[in-house]
This record gives structure tokens, sequence and C-alpha cells, in this order.
């Protein structure tokens, strides 16, 4: 436990000016470099090759020197927490499964549209940070700064999606009305991402932009954020939802997008078709491993196994080489 608390002090809540981003500090190591791994759609207390997934996760972390882990969501099957009280659920997916010694580092989380249809504040709550330090989950959307290397903008996009409104499973508490929060979360998005001096600029979400695996894109994330993402320089979107681990590069602007959904239940066998430039995808388990440095960025995908299915590199300002 000690390794655990010492890792999570090295990630500083900053408190927001009003109106604006949660912002928590997370320094890189000392040479410069960050090292993260990225993983969604897992919690299923072990199930669908969840714990084998994590056990490669632990493998590869220690071989990486990771620094935190990011979660794109659908973090607890079916129906997110109960409340702030279900400990053993929390425990059944999380902390008895991701015990490795390199996964004793913060985690910085959204939420899915499953977790969603629970407790929606739960993941945010005091009470479930108290059983386990790592789990970092201080707003629904909000950045991690990583000193300039590079700025993880992490996005709730449940609320995007209108046809989850209609759905009286879904807990709106501190959204609704939706118009609203939507402008400002937007809006606050924007103002970050087009005042941010970071070398890397990364926007995390739960649900799709472009994807051509089964739930293909989505709609209000086309229509609403991408084209906050390439007008403020985003680098890359990493989302979940679809569960799968994919790279697309987008047809008209640097951007790419990813998908790292592969941390439980996945091989669904269904597939959409994207106007954007598939690079990769696999419709398997799988996690996501990322080093970023000032001059490049190094990306790959690991299956259940831990063998590299994919990997490439970007470096300053645009261009991509495929190894």
């Amino acid at each position: 436990m000690a390794t655990v608390l010492v890792a999570v002090v090295a990630a500083v809540l900053v408190a927001p000016a009003v109106g604006k981003l949660t912002r928590v500090e997370h320094a890189p190591k000392e040479d410069g470099s960050l090292t993260v791994l990225a993983v969604g759609d897992w919690g299923r207390k072990g199930q669908f090759n969840q714990t084998l997934v994590a056990t490669q996760m632990g493998v590869i972390g220690e071989q990486l020197d990771v620094d935190f882990i990011l979660s794109t969501g659908d973090n607890f099957y079916i129906d997110g927490l109960t409340g702030d009280n279900d400990t053993a659920g929390f425990k059944e997916s999380f902390t008895n499964i991701y015990t490795a010694t390199s996964l004793q580092k913060p985690w910085y989380i959204v939420l899915g549209n499953h977790d969603y249809t629970g407790d929606a504040l739960a993941q945010q709550s005091a009470a479930i940070r108290a059983v386990d330090s790592r789990w970092t989950s201080v707003n629904k959307s909000f950045i991690v700064d990583a000193e300039g290397i590079a700025e993880f903008f992490l996005v709730d996009t449940s609320p995007f999606v209108l046809r989850y409104w209609n759905d009286s499973k879904f807990d709106w508490r501190q959204v609704a009305p939706r118009d609203a929060y939507l402008s400002n979360l937007l809006t606050d998005l924007g103002d970050a991402l087009s005042q941010s001096n970071a070398t890397w600029k990364i926007v995390v979400g739960h649900h799709t932009i472009s994807s051509a695996c089964g739930h293909g894109n989505t709609s209000e994330l086309v229509a609403m954020l991408l084209p906050l993402l390439k007008a403020n320089g985003a680098h890359m979107y990493l989302n979940g939802h679809d569960h799968c681990l994919q790279r697309i590069t987008s047809i008209d602007s640097p951007l790419q997008l990813v998908t790292s959904g592969g941390g439980s239940k996945a091989w669904a066998g269904k597939f959409k078709e994207t106007s954007d430039k598939l690079e990769f995808m696999y419709d398997g388990q799988g996690f996501l491993s990322m080093r970023l440095t000032a001059a490049e960025a190094s990306f790959a995908f690991y299956d259940v196994a831990g063998a590299v299915l994919h990997s490439w590199k970007l470096t300053k300002p645009t261009s991509c080489t495929k190894n």
C-alpha cells in the first residue's frame, strides 16, 4: 500500500477558476518523458479476459515504467456502481484485478454510458477514493497536466448522445439541462485547448468520434466535439466504447482517432464504414501504451498475451511514422 500512496502523491489537484476545468498536475520523469497505459470497457469482475488483460498491463507497465493509467470508461458493468457505498463492486472489478506493482499508480477516469446507468456521482466520491487511492476521478471532465510535455483533456461524452436522454436508467444529476451542460463543457474545453502550450494535446472520452468497429461514429461528437478538436490543435482523441483496438487518421487534419476499449468483453464481429483513414483495427482484447517526449510520441497496442499488435510514432509537429 505504501507504493500506492507514494505514487498518488505525485498527482496534485489544482482548484479551477469558476467555470474552468479542474486541473490535476502530474510531473513527468526526470528525463522529461511520460509513459501511460490506456484501457477501457473493462469492469466485469475479472470475466471476459479482464484478468488476462490486467496481467499483461502489469507486465508491460513494469517494462515501460508507467507513470499513470487512463481509463476510457465503462468502468463497472452492467449498470455502474450502485452508490458510494458499493465498495464490494468497486473492489471486485478494480482493486482486486489490477494488482501488479507497476499499476499502483494514479488511474485517471472518464465515465462511460454503463457508468451512467448506475450512480453516476459515486465514482467521483471521496468514499470510493478512500477504498483505493489510485482512483482519480476528480470530476466528470478535467485536465491532467504533465508540465508541458502533455495535457490530457478528459471529457464527459455520455451527455452528448441524445438517445440516452430518453432512457430513464441514466443518472443525469448535476448534468441536466443538457444544452447548458454541453455548452459550458465545450466552452471550457475550447478555452483550455486554445490556451495550452503542451507539446502533446490528447483528448480522452468514452464514445467514438470515428470508428470502423461495431458502434461506428457518434454523430453528436462528429457535429459538436470534432470541429473544436481540429480548430484547437488536438493531436489525438482517445476513446473506448467500441470493444476493440483501433487507429484512424483524420482525412482532413493531423488528428489521430484511437480506440482502446479492449479491457474485457470483445470479439463482437461487427464492423462499420468510416470516411477517415483506417490504419489498424483489432476486434479483440488488449490495451494501449504511449511514451511522450518533447520530440516524439510512441504508441503500441498489446493483446492478452502481451504481444505488440501495432505500433507507430508521431514527431513534432505533425508527421507520423509507422513501425
